[in-house]
């Protein structure tokens, strides 16, 4: 089997596969995205014209038995940042599309105003059918899809947020019960794919054959010993497996650096309501599932399902990120409600970590009160519905701040921060400032080391070592993207030097290679120097590498900090 890529031409309907070409060697997943992006997009295009490119692309080893790595990588101009965009999300069709021997679906050129499509994947084939769901929200899209293909098959859809083009628009990925609950959630990847008339791809993984490995014995020794290290780590075969990402609550929140009504105060005093523990406690009152994977092969399954008072299924466990923009952020201390939350913008198809800071800024405006989970509810079903109000919302918090003319708006490069403040955990404000793809806490997860004590310890609310932290983090993070691992698997490899090794020899015995632990770190450096030069070339200068300035002059309680790392000491963060 050779390494394909799918080039998908909207204009013209065509679609034909091409080996993989010499200029993208070694790289996958993330890498890939933004090495087709860097390499075939004018930074001068418009995200939502012709000229930008939408590419799907699964990890080096996604395919393979390796645990935890099938996730996809989602590349593009974002519509959102302006400049080099990756989402990444779970799900069952990265692992299929690699099984297919597909490196990465391009997607080209635009359909036409009011023409709308679906591509059909499967073992040597590839087409594009009139589509017969838009129109419709991802949960209907599904339904209607698996009726006429299938429960075999892998499903990526866009909502009516994709449709009107919102800048928050994400894309959904099925799940293994078949649900569109994981999701390429931030940047507006979802724009790019409807303002290209692309509503959904169906993946049929029917008669793929075995993927070829180099050396399968050499492959299947590293895989288990790595495997054996995921679920011997505390983090991921323990405590994420209990109570989903939203384990943290209760540490960020102890740490003061849970933000709490937009970013005023660090802890939130009705945190337990929100936390893993309660997550867990209620799912198994109500007979839900605990330790659900997101995708084929996870071993250290954070997921699980929430079911309503009367065991109806609402939606997927929250993950951290939702439960916080919907709760503290937005002064709201009801699980329920979140989950609400969590299943409508799957649906509709928006990132919960960007509608959920512009809700607590419509709070802020006064529009609606801190706290009032039903009125935010219904706004965020007007971002379905089309209306004014739905999309400016839909937009997210710095077009939201924007029109309500609002100062305290904690976005980096038009995207909103996420779940940890970057006075009290001044690592991970590093990551917020510098990483090419706007404020994203995936580009550089510094709460490992300032919170958790993960691949070692920098006080979090000191300035001393924050700028290595970030820096080593980046690295680390861009080569987990590349090789398709999810985040919280990096955070038992930083503190394990023997799955480090393990990485490197499942990719040498894959592939025939003879790399190193230090050939990955090389890997992720490569990446982030393909994305820092778009940027730049995009027209954003190191000015942009900076958090919203009431982070610097404003204290957080409790700990009375700001944040002060200096702007030298943040141009330095990706000069390596």
């Amino acid at each position: 089997m050779e390494f394909t890529i799918l080039r998908v031409n909207m204009t013209t309907g065509e679609c034909h596969f091409e080996p993989l070409p010499m200029t993208y060697a070694g790289l996958g997943g993330r890498g890939l995205t933004s090495g087709i992006v860097a390499a075939e997009v004018d930074p001068a295009s418009s995200p939502l014209g012709p000229r930008n490119k939408l590419v799907f692309a699964p990890g080096l080893l996604g395919g393979t038995n390796c645990a935890n790595v099938n996730r996809i990588s989602v590349g593009c101009m974002s519509p959102l940042t302006g400049g080099i965009k990756e989402s990444n999300a779970g799900g069952v069709p990265g692992g299929q599309l690699a099984a297919l021997g597909v490196s990465a679906v391009v997607i080209e050129g635009l359909a036409g105003e009011g023409c709308w499509r679906m591509l059909e994947i499967g073992k040597d084939h590839a087409r594009l059918v009139p589509s017969t769901v838009h129109g419709l929200n991802n949960y209907d899209v599904v339904s209607r899809l698996v009726e006429r293909y299938g429960r075999h098959c892998g499903y990526i859809s866009i909502g009516r947020a994709g449709e009107y083009r919102l800048a928050v628009s994400g894309i959904a990925f099925t799940d293994q019960d078949v649900r569109p609950s994981r999701h390429a959630g931030r940047g507006g990847a979802g724009a790019v794919m409807g303002a290209k008339g692309l509503k959904a791809v169906i993946i049929n993984p029917e008669g793929s054959p075995p993927l070829p490995v180099k050396d399968a014995e050499a492959f299947e020794r590293a895989a288990e010993r790595f495997a054996a290290a995921l679920k011997g780590n505390p983090i991921s075969g323990a405590g994420l497996t209990n109570y989903g990402t939203a384990v943290l609550v209760n540490v960020v929140n102890e740490a003061g650096g849970l933000p709490t009504r937009n970013f005023r105060q660090g802890r939130f005093k009705e945190h337990e309501a929100l936390s893993g523990e309660t997550l867990h406690r209620l799912t198994k009152k109500r007979g839900g599932k605990v330790a659900r994977g997101c995708m084929p092969g996870c071993v250290i399954q954070c997921g699980g399902t929430f079911l309503d008072r009367k065991g109806g299924y609402v939606s997927k466990w929250p993950q951290l990120e939702t439960v916080w923009a919907f709760g503290p952020n937005a002064g709201i201390d009801d699980l329920d409600m979140v989950a609400r939350y969590d299943r409508l913008c799957d649906d509709v198809g928006v990132d919960t970590i960007d509608v959920g800071c512009a809700l607590s800024l419509l709070m802020e405006a006064g529009v609606l009160p801190f706290g009032d989970a039903e009125a935010a509810l219904k706004l965020v079903e007007e971002i379905g519905e089309g209306t004014v109000m739905g999309r400016v919302l839909g937009s997210g918090a710095a077009i939201t701040g924007k029109v309500f003319g609002l100062r305290r708006v904690p976005a980096v490069k038009g995207q909103s921060l996420s779940a940890f403040d970057p006075r009290a955990i001044k690592g991970q404000g590093v990551t917020y400032a510098t990483t090419p793809m706007g404020a994203d806490h995936t580009a550089g997860f510094a709460v490992a080391a300032n919170l958790l004590n993960v691949g070692g310890h920098v006080d979090p609310l000191g300035k001393e070592g924050q700028v290595a932290l970030s820096r080593r983090m980046q690295i680390a993070s861009a080569a987990m993207d590349s090789i398709g691992l999810c985040m919280f698997a990096g955070l038992a490899i930083l503190d394990n030097p023997e799955m480090q090794s393990c990485l490197a020899d499942m990719l040498n015995a894959k592939f025939g290679l003879t790399l190193g632990v230090d050939d990955i770190a090389d890997l992720g450096k490569r990446v982030l120097r393909l994305e820092v030069d778009f940027n730049r070339r995009a027209g954003f200068t190191e000015a942009a590498d900076r958090l919203p300035d009431f982070f610097s002059d404003e204290e957080i309680p409790p700990h009375a900090e700001k944040f002060d790392i200096s702007a030298q000491d943040l141009d330095s963060v990706l000069k390596f």
